[in-house]
């Protein structure tokens, strides 16, 4: 598991609108993404990363542009690293805070584009609690539009973060057994992780009860196993993911306590898995409900890193789209 040797950090440029072929000035989804446009996102945020750290970034790039953060969940996480990106390229960027805006007190999708047209803002990134909201807004504004999150859709920059991390520790995808655990029902980074890992070259095994497992999911080429000792034995990456007990409806799910004892990782279960394999988490974690405290913070585990990838990938993800505001 040795990150790739460090290389001298060098502003990345390409040509951006070709990553992004299916829509050029969105990033939607990662659903029917070619490899071919996968890696080249990966390599730039590659290249951010060692920016990144050695504060060098570029930020010229994005300077004179508008990046909106328009947020109808909460997400910490997620709009501070959007933030973080944006800045760290130049951008100036203003998060409306949903709660206080007119959206609040009836205002429409719709009216709310409309908005931002007059505003004349150049990216804007989403996250809402209706699947397809996003791809609603990107049809009406003038603006790039990147999907943080729409229900239990997709969350793309999510899985390009977590695809970032898996490659720095393995040199690739092909070969490797990627087990996503829990709630996946509710999960759109599971879809998106599915979609990009399988699309990769990874083998991808769904784990939870059959309550969080939705049968159907078995179309987008995973397999699916009811018992963490079925589905761990011999992953290369253990992926964990929040129980999302807010979009569930009753008996779901048992207590916490029986949740972990049946479907939490331990140490004893992630002994099943490959030496060394990763622990990922895209967070917030539950300790004690989906993951034990001493697996979270243990030296398999890249949850922190996860999150350092995300600056990067989005920065990738914020420039390219920027570039692509030319060929409208």
């Amino acid at each position: 598991m040795n990150e790739r040797a460090t290389r001298s950090p060098a502003p990345p440029r390409a040509t951006g609108g070709q990553f992004f072929r299916a829509s050029p000035r969105h990033l939607l989804g990662v659903q029917g993404m070619h490899p071919t446009r996968i890696t080249p996102i990966l390599d730039l945020a590659d290249s951010y990363t060692l920016l990144n750290r050695s504060r060098k970034t570029p930020r010229d790039l994005l300077r004179g542009r508008t990046v909106i953060n328009l947020f109808f969940e909460d997400s910490t996480r997620t709009r501070t690293s959007f933030e973080l990106a944006g800045k760290r390229l130049g951008a100036d960027v203003v998060n409306m805070s949903v709660a206080n805006s007119s959206v609040n007190k009836g205002e429409t999708l719709l009216d709310t584009a409309a908005t931002l047209n007059a505003m004349h803002t150049d990216l804007l990134v989403v996250r809402h609690s209706q699947s397809g909201a996003p791809a609603l807004l990107a049809q009406k504004v003038e603006a790039s539009v990147v999907n943080a999150g729409d229900g239990t859709h997709e969350h793309p920059t999510q899985a390009l973060l977590d695809a970032l991390t898996i490659r720095r520790h393995f040199g690739g995808f092909h070969g490797l057994t990627v087990a996503i655990c829990g709630d996946i029902s509710h999960s759109r980074v599971a879809r998106s992780n599915i979609h990009l890992l399988t699309a990769m070259g990874c083998t991808v095994r769904v784990v939870g009860p059959p309550t969080l497992v939705p049968g159907a999911i078995a179309a987008l080429g995973v397999t699916i196993h009811h018992t963490m000792e079925e589905g761990l034995r011999d992953a290369d990456v253990v992926m964990m993911l929040r129980v999302q007990r807010e979009r569930m409806k009753g008996g779901q799910v048992p207590s916490p306590r029986e949740y972990f004892r049946y479907f939490g990782l331990d140490n004893k279960r992630l002994a099943l898995a490959r030496p060394g394999a990763l622990v990922m988490h895209p967070g917030p974690m539950n300790r004690g409900v989906e993951i034990d405290s001493r697996v979270a913070d243990s030296d398999q585990s890249v949850i922190r890193e996860q999150v350092e990838m995300g600056v990067a990938v989005r920065m990738a993800v914020l420039d390219l789209l920027s570039r692509g505001e030319d060929t409208r």
